[in-house]
């Protein structure tokens, strides 16, 4: 029986998929893993039983992924589950962008009350909301992830020139990006030379701050920029100065703090990117789905501390050692391997690794396990 920790309400259709052979609950003493969405983990001390944390959502800003390195506890998220949410979030980011749409149903509201004069009194205030078509501008977007994919080729499909930057991105997203996006050297390449700006990489001590002032002021005049990724991307301070000069035109953030709430041409959404029933369900089955695979066969899909390692079983045992990514280690581990080896597989991220064995015989765990860059080993 695997108990399993819930710190936010994860959707049914998700734990639903775990089974009979899991306690899934709020309340869970010693649990084998845990399902999380926004609750903060830093100050959280894990028990020796705690394998796995899944985050149902692609940022894992609340996990202490660290401390779970050092303690073989694998961190998952949900990269792609939410991506649609997102994309449908920011294209409508785009058009309140630049259209005053926020501040016209503001304005309409202050009409009630004055009877058959209403549509008089609209026909003659509307001018002080007009703004500009998205069709024919360039968009800018950094980070061409999951969402930034889906954003950069709906923006091709409105009609609008994107242009991008991404120095991470993969072959399989590559083949997904819409050809007529035209891919750009560096982020400030993409920034200096877009009408629209969006942002969607995760808060890094190196992506920290990447919109500042000095930023700002290369870029083009009346930049409309868009937040939907994390705070602290755009430095608010910059940004509301950049506004009362006119430099920026508008900023549409999905993460307000007390600097940006009521501040003229800023729109502060309350975190909705995610929030959809058809997001939470995704998050839900791809966390649950990620933690049954790895307690119960070891292999790790979608992690942000451990390598990505997934072997079909060919052996009645399975060892799963993880271990500090030195030299040699394999071959130390396979020393103490006394029955047959008949499949194996190891992967390294950073300063840490994996490897998962098929074993025909006996296997002493302990002995593994004492080895010296040895983190933690499980025999299935």
């Amino acid at each position: 029986m695997y108990n399993v920790l819930k710190l936010n309400k994860i959707a049914a259709i998700g734990t639903d998929r775990l089974g009979d052979n899991y306690c899934c609950a709020d309340s869970v003493e010693n649990p084998d893993a845990i399902l999380v969405r926004s609750a903060a983990m830093h100050d959280m001390e894990f028990g020796s039983n705690l394998l796995a944390i899944a985050r149902a959502g692609a940022g894992t800003n609340n996990i202490p992924k660290d401390k779970c390195s050092e303690q073989g506890i694998v961190v998952f998220n949900t990269p792609g589950a939410n991506a649609n949410a997102v994309k449908e979030l920011v294209l409508a980011g785009l058009l309140l962008a630049s259209r005053k749409i926020v501040e016209g149903i503001d304005w309409a509201k202050t009409l009630k009350g004055n009877g058959d004069a209403v549509g008089k009194m609209v026909e003659k205030g509307k001018s002080q909301f007009v703004g500009p078509e998205i069709t024919g501008k360039t968009l800018g977007v950094i980070g061409l992830g999951a969402i930034g994919i889906l954003v950069a080729n709906a923006a091709v499909a409105l009609g609008m020139k994107v242009i991008g930057f991404d120095p991470f991105m993969s072959v399989p997203n590559a083949l997904k990006l819409n050809p007529h996006v035209k891919l750009m050297k560096s982020n400030e390449e993409v920034m200096t030379s877009c009408d629209y700006l969006t942002i969607h990489v995760p808060l890094t001590e190196e992506t920290k701050d990447m919109v500042d002032a000095a930023m700002i002021a290369k870029m083009k005049d009346g930049v409309r920029i868009l937040n939907y990724s994390r705070d602290g991307l755009v430095n608010a301070d910059a940004v509301l100065e950049a506004l009362k000069s006119g430099k920026v035109a508008k900023y549409v953030t999905d993460f307000g703090n007390d600097k940006l709430l009521c501040e003229e041409n800023v729109i502060v959404l309350p975190h909705l990117g995610a929030s959809t029933p058809e997001s939470e369900d995704n998050c839900a089955v791809m966390a649950c789905d990620q933690v049954k695979e790895y307690l119960e066969n070891g292999n790790i899909i979608n992690s942000v501390n451990f390598p990505a390692l997934s072997l079909p079983r060919t052996a009645a045992t399975r060892v799963c050692v993880m271990h500090r990514n030195v030299p040699e280690m394999i071959k130390t581990v396979l020393g103490e391997i006394s029955g047959n080896v008949e499949n194996m597989a190891s992967k390294s991220r950073g300063d840490y690794a994996y490897t998962i064995l098929d074993v025909t015989g006996d296997v002493d765990a302990d002995k593994i396990a004492a080895l010296a860059d040895v983190i933690r080993v499980r025999v299935l």
